[in-house]
């Protein structure tokens, strides 16, 4: 690749993948806990805001799964909007607006344990083969309770290395 802004990258800071994103949720306090529960996300921060109609909000927080992170925080919309950009729930918006992809070690394994937290499976496991010239996956979808896709993926077949 030629493009001098990636040749002359530095390391990351500690703990942090070179990307990562941000989901929002109605009740992420809730949401967190779950993600946890039934996805197994690992918590490793969470800082917590004003109280609003007896619920926390969750201002940040840091989700991992191996060396992957996601950062979860509460809706904010109208005044309180992000940066002027409102920042909702798919429950809230009524669509889906990114899609989540992990890599387990089995998913089969995961899904059951996902589906046994509540989650909705709208494609359940099933390999995905692109072709000897590509790579060969098994994986499922789901939803969560807010209506977030995920996408749980486990490598069957690596694309055959360059000649």
């Amino acid at each position: 690749m030629n493009n001098p802004i990636i040749r002359s990258m530095k390391p990351t800071p500690q703990g942090w993948p070179r990307i990562s994103s941000g989901i929002y949720y109605r009740d992420a306090s809730k949401m967190i806990t779950w993600l946890c529960d039934a996805f197994g996300f690992v918590l490793r921060l969470k800082v917590d805001g004003d109280v609003t109609n007896g619920e926390v909000s969750v201002v940040h927080s840091e989700l991992t799964y191996g060396e992957g992170l996601v950062m979860v925080g509460s809706e904010k919309y109208g005044p309180k909007a992000a940066f002027g950009v409102n920042c909702q729930s798919p429950a809230s918006v009524g669509a889906n607006t990114q899609t989540m992809l992990l890599f387990v070690d089995d998913v089969d394994k995961h899904c059951e344990q996902a589906r046994s937290a509540g989650a909705i499976i709208v494609d359940e496991p099933r390999v995905h083969d692109y072709g000897a010239d590509y790579w060969a996956d098994r994986s499922y979808g789901a939803l969560d309770p807010e209506g977030h896709l995920w996408w749980f993926t486990q490598r069957l077949r690596e694309p055959p290395a360059p000649q």
